[in-house]
């Protein structure tokens, strides 16, 4: 009955709608099936490319093993990479994202539209334009040429590269929370800092999650900051603190650029691994961003 009725309905709208109009929609809507095409094509290439190619080399003792001393070599793993861009990231994130969200909080909570608050947005937008490479010469001058090479100084340069991203993303959230969820708050005589811990940060949660694993994401495959701050090494070093240490992009920079057959093997199972670290990271920030968002409603 309802499908009857709503068919000579769609019939009428269609023979109302002026051609030009009704050919402008078959251009746009096919313009944009092409654009997500032209999008997915060459995605899907380096996707299946690297699959197909890194999952040969892909199993456990890659994972745990040493780096090979020479490039020359066959087999051997990628243990200290894969252990160097966890605890880098870690340490990295631990900077930046507690940073990130105390100072959106003052942007928008605080600051709002004072003179500090638009300074601070202006240098997070600057920030998030830096080019990398341009981090990772700063904290070489201000950090490595006084303290050494180390993990600590990746951190540094990922944190700074992580931390505009976090700061706006935060912002926005914030911006996203009903005011009337704060003024209940205040109107049951809760204070304002109160009031932002218990609910306008949880509100904002899964946004702010979302953003915060998309910084991370952005951080663990980073190639040109680790350069100039971590060094090279092809042992596990579990100290951030002290000594060279390196990394699945700086490794999969270092083996590609070589002809040997070994080292362009290592090469592409660490870039599927860090490819999978990136995927995990991004279906735990959907996980915790649904979990947060269920609760919230």
């Amino acid at each position: 009955m309802t499908d009857t009725m709503a068919a000579p309905g769609a019939v009428l709208l269609q023979s109302t709608v002026r051609p030009g109009r009704r050919l402008r929609n078959v251009a746009a809507t096919v313009w944009m099936w092409g654009a997500l095409l032209v999008a997915l094509i060459p995605l899907g290439a380096v996707i299946y490319y690297l699959v197909s190619k890194g999952i040969a080399v892909f199993n456990l003792s890659f994972l745990t093993e040493d780096i090979p001393a020479s490039p020359r070599r066959t087999g051997g793993g990628m243990g200290p990479a894969v252990v160097g861009t966890l605890i880098i990231t870690l340490t990295a994130a631990v900077m930046a994202i507690p940073t990130g969200i105390l100072g959106a909080i003052y942007l928008h909570e605080y600051g709002a539209k004072g003179k500090l608050a638009a300074v601070t947005r202006f240098m997070a937008d600057v920030m998030s334009g830096v080019p990398s490479i341009v981090m990772g010469l700063f904290i070489y001058a201000t950090w490595v040429l006084v303290f050494g090479l180390s993990g600590f100084a990746g951190a540094l340069a990922l944190a700074a590269l992580m931390l505009p991203i976090v700061i706006r993303s935060t912002e926005e959230m914030l911006r996203l929370v009903p005011n009337e969820l704060r003024e209940a708050s205040y109107a049951l005589g809760n204070s304002k800092w109160r009031t932002i811990v218990t609910v306008v940060l949880p509100a904002a949660m899964a946004g702010i999650t979302s953003g915060a694993m998309l910084a991370v994401a952005r951080a663990a495959g980073e190639t040109a900051p680790l350069l100039f701050c971590v060094g090279v090494t092809s042992k596990v070093n579990w100290n951030v603190f002290s000594g060279a240490n390196t990394a699945l992009s700086a490794q999969i920079f270092a083996n590609a650029q070589t002809p040997f057959a070994g080292a362009q093997e290592r090469a592409l199972g660490a870039a599927f691994t860090l490819v999978a670290i990136v995927f995990l990271l991004t279906v735990l920030a959907r996980f915790i961003s649904s979990r947060y968002s269920v609760k919230t409603r």
